[in-house]
């Protein structure tokens, strides 16, 4: 079964990472839900895409109290969403003004999963291989992908998380093959494709067999999903 994941939440229908896009990829049929999270200057997990708001501030030089409203913890986002599958993406980039080294960032999601989620309805993620193993480092029960848009052949990609102990793998639409998913899936490994917005893209993943679709359209990804 190839489950729905909404990517941010059902952005078309409320603003990303946000509890209302959130409920409204509930109500929309989302099997799972993928977010965003950051740290604020007193190290809360605030769930939100970019290191800086709107207006220019940067997350983490703020407190929690000074975010806007709509910035949900991720504590508030596990309350709100208890029978969905959560897909925690950590944002630690180099060239991110809230980069740490540290990755105190993974050391806190981890607490805070092994705190509300189980093992089967959730998946912490990232760019950064390190603060993917950084989670298998503290509690190494949480299952763990590594998101990707390199080109690499698949058979390394595929390797490279069995060697690292990865679930799955989290690769960009247009290097999701058939070659890729077979490996993965002969390694035991399970491929979740970002961002498949198309009816021709969700049909073309779903006769991969593809485990897990990341879409903004979760209206057009249940209908195509439940037509097989």
């Amino acid at each position: 079964m190839t489950n729905l994941i909404a990517h941010r939440g059902y952005a078309v229908a409320a603003r990303e990472n946000t509890l209302a896009a959130y409920a409204a990829a509930a109500r929309s049929g989302a099997d799972w839900i993928e977010l965003d999270v950051r740290r604020t200057r007193d190290d809360v997990l605030v769930v939100h895409h970019d290191a800086h708001l709107t207006d220019g501030r940067v997350i983490v030089g703020l407190t929690a109290d000074e975010l806007p409203d709509d910035v949900p913890t991720l504590v508030d986002v596990f309350e709100a969403c208890p029978d969905l599958g959560i897909n925690v993406e950590i944002k630690n980039s180099p060239g991110d003004p809230d980069y740490d080294e540290a990755h105190h960032a993974s050391i806190a999601v981890a607490g805070l999963v092994a705190a509300y989620r189980s093992p089967s309805d959730v998946l912490v993620t990232s760019f950064n291989p390190d603060s993917v193993e950084q989670i298998q480092a503290v509690d190494p029960t949480i299952p763990v992908g590594l998101v990707t848009f390199d080109a690499l052949d698949p058979l390394q990609l595929v390797e490279r998380a069995k060697g690292r102990g990865h679930a799955a793998i989290l690769p960009f639409l247009t290097l999701t093959t058939t070659r890729l998913v077979e490996r993965a899936h002969e390694s035991g490994i399970a491929v979740n494709v970002w961002t498949v917005n198309d009816d021709e893209g969700l049909e073309r993943m779903l006769d991969l067999g593809v485990d897990g679709i990341i879409t903004d359209r979760v209206d057009l990804a249940r209908a195509a999903i439940d037509r097989r």
